[in-house]
């Protein structure tokens, strides 16, 4: 882990893969250090905003310098399970299947089978990047984008699943779509999907 001043009032944690951020980001949240703001995990880093009227980047660097090495992760356990309902009807569910050598059906079992984590936030408002506990996701990325991806898409890129918050433009395979709002700014966080929540998948009656 490398230890970097994010201007006056943080520090950014350079690490060497998401799992030492997922670990990283639990540490922090179970442990704060004095004069915490926010953490913004990210793909490879974690962003620690602080107050400086309380303590300086300094402080906080140094002291998180000093913590030993990150193992696996350990407190996923205290985060909340939500449990989403999918149609799998999405465009690109047979190339997915293709792309894992299997066929829609086993597609489908194998993404709901997983418990996914929310590694971080991007892209969108309350577009999460979730990762599985079972491994074996390498989707590439559709050749063209979508220009207008429906909002309750499900989708895979990567090593990744997401769900888009809005419409947007977009790249991901999409094998489903959920009804669930994942953002929405009259709830208290308007944001469904936060750094940290875990995902049972399940398939949705028709």
């Amino acid at each position: 882990m490398r230890v970097l001043p994010s201007g006056d009032a943080g520090v950014l944690l350079e690490c060497a893969d998401l799992a030492e951020v997922l670990a990283l980001y639990d540490r922090i949240v179970a442990d704060p250090p004095d004069g915490l703001v926010d953490v913004v995990p990210a793909g490879r880093t974690v962003l620690v905003a602080l107050d400086p009227a309380q303590t300086t980047a300094e402080r906080v660097g140094g002291a998180l310098a000093a913590w030993e090495p990150v193992g696996a992760r350990t407190g996923a356990s205290a985060h909340p399970v939500l449990e989403i309902a999918v149609h799998y009807d999405g465009a690109d569910l047979d190339d997915v299947a293709e792309l894992l050598g299997c066929d829609p059906d086993e597609v489908i079992a194998r993404h709901t089978s997983s418990l996914w984590t929310v590694a971080f936030c991007g892209f969108a408002p309350g577009f999460g990047y979730l990762t599985a506990d079972h491994g074996g996701w390498d989707i590439p990325r559709r050749a063209t984008p979508r220009t207008k991806v429906p909002p309750g898409s499900v989708g895979l890129a990567g090593e990744f699943s997401g769900i888009y918050p809005r419409e947007s433009p977009g790249g991901w395979q999409l094998i489903g779509r959920t009804e669930v709002p994942i953002f929405d700014l009259d709830r208290d966080p308007p944001a469904l999907l936060t750094p940290g929540t875990r995902v049972r998948f399940v398939e949705a009656k028709p």
